[in-house]
């Protein structure tokens, strides 16, 4: 066995006995705090400035991938995928040890991939029907996994988490206050009786199909609050499984789109308002670009409403992981041979840290800079965020069989999903009926 083959046994060996024996990490060798640190970066040198050329990703017809497969577009996409790589060893040298090098030549393949996924959603057919790029990163990554071999340095560079959060703290940065406050008092009030309603009541049948709490957590927050963001905040709160993270991701994705594609129809059937119809699909439909295409058959009305009632949800994604985080400790001590309380050391300890920097950064891009400035990054973040994202959904493929997913409960937690999004279509339009018409 060569040595790094070693090495590697001896720290997932090493992880085991920290799983088993949890001790306090300092703050360079936690994953939270690293995705913290190398988000702010990017936030800093943004608000200061940095507007790197973005390569063009969208194309309509076969003769246009000229385009897209340009030097010039290939230049861009090679300064962005290093800058990004760079920061991430940066952040993660602490953890990396002696594997740098590898992680470096797997992150090249990783942000690769993330970029291809990047180029099949910017096709304008795939835009219409909603399918946006972390479906097409979860596929190529599900590909490479089943199809190629998986060498020790390409899995290296598998950081789910680390990519994941960083793109959670950058998405705070969009979550401004103003905009929330000045689109109007009800779509705040429909999501915070949504999410709760549905969040308990989508967790409860989750139980009674028999599905794991873990499970359930991630399928509850998936429904009730803006779907793979929520479940990938949830799973981050509560230190979840990635494969049944990515069983929650397929399933919200593969459920979207009958959903963007039935809802508009029944809006028109039922004779609502374009605001109710707005507010409605807003609440129910789990990614933002669904809930896009889909008011757009309905009008500029519905396409205003839809966008505060999604906005709305997807302030409360934060607040969502805090609450989850204290719950998920206290509900693991009660259960444990010690029914005492857990202390704020151990609430500490199992908080997600990026948290504090999603707040931070909407508080920040909120209230301290000039809104000039934050809606000139406005695109910048939003293209590295979903970079940091489809990194994230690359490596849950790479390290995901689909024969495992089948393990993980079957079924079941499908159905729990549906039976909540069912509950959760009902609940939205009643509320959307009295709040909007």
């Amino acid at each position: 066995m060569n040595s790094f083959a070693q090495e590697n046994m001896t720290d997932e060996n090493q992880e085991q006995a920290e799983i088993e024996h949890p001790v306090p990490q300092r703050w360079w060798q936690n994953e939270d705090w690293l995705a913290v640190f190398a988000a702010v970066c990017l936030l800093f040198v943004v608000a200061f400035g940095w507007r790197p050329a973005w390569p063009d990703v969208s194309w309509q017809q076969a003769a246009d991938l000229s385009r897209i497969f340009s030097l010039m577009n290939g230049v861009r996409i090679a300064i962005l995928s290093s800058a990004m790589i760079a920061l991430a060893a940066l952040a993660l040298s602490a953890t990396l040890r002696r594997s740098m090098i590898q992680f470096a030549l797997g992150s090249i393949v990783v942000f690769a991939l993330a970029w291809l996924a990047q180029v099949a959603a910017g096709q304008a057919t795939m835009k219409q029907m909603g399918f946006e790029y972390v479906v097409f990163a979860l596929a190529l990554g599900l590909l490479w996994s089943h199809l190629l071999p998986r060498p020790l340095w390409l899995m290296a560079a598998v950081r789910t988490e680390f990519f994941i959060k960083t793109g959670i703290v950058l998405l705070g940065a969009g979550m401004l206050f103003g905009d929330l406050w000045q689109a109007g008092l009800p779509g705040l009030i429909q999501a915070l009786l949504v999410i709760p309603v549905v969040w308990h009541l989508t967790f409860r049948i989750a139980r009674w199909c028999k599905v794991d709490d873990e499970f359930g957590v991630m399928l509850s927050s998936a429904v009730s609050i803006c779907g793979v963001s929520a479940a990938i905040a949830a799973c981050g709160a509560i230190q979840g499984d990635k494969k049944k993270l990515s069983y929650v991701t397929s399933v919200v994705l593969l459920c979207a789109l009958p959903m963007m594609i039935l809802m508009p129809w029944c809006v028109k059937w039922l004779g609502l308002s374009e605001a109710v119809g707005g507010a409605w699909l807003g609440g129910t439909l789990d990614t933002s670009g669904s809930v896009l295409a889909a008011t757009e058959m309905l009008g500029e009305t519905a396409t205003k409403t839809g966008t505060v009632v999604k906005l709305s949800q997807n302030v409360l994604i934060g607040l969502a992981a805090f609450v989850l985080s204290i719950w998920w400790t206290m509900r693991d001590r009660s259960e444990g041979k010690e029914a005492k309380g857990p202390s704020l050391r151990v609430i500490w300890d199992r908080f997600p840290k990026f948290v504090i920097g999603f707040l931070l950064a909407s508080l920040t891009f909120s209230f301290l800079l000039p809104m000039e400035t934050v809606k000139d990054t406005t695109k910048t973040l939003k293209g590295l965020r979903e970079m940091w994202f489809a990194a994230a959904f690359v490596c849950i493929g790479l390290e995901t069989r689909l024969s495992d997913l089948a393990t993980l409960g079957g079924a079941r937690p499908a159905l729990a999903f549906l039976a909540g999004q069912f509950i959760n279509i009902l609940w939205t339009l009643g509320l959307a009926w009295l709040l909007f018409r």
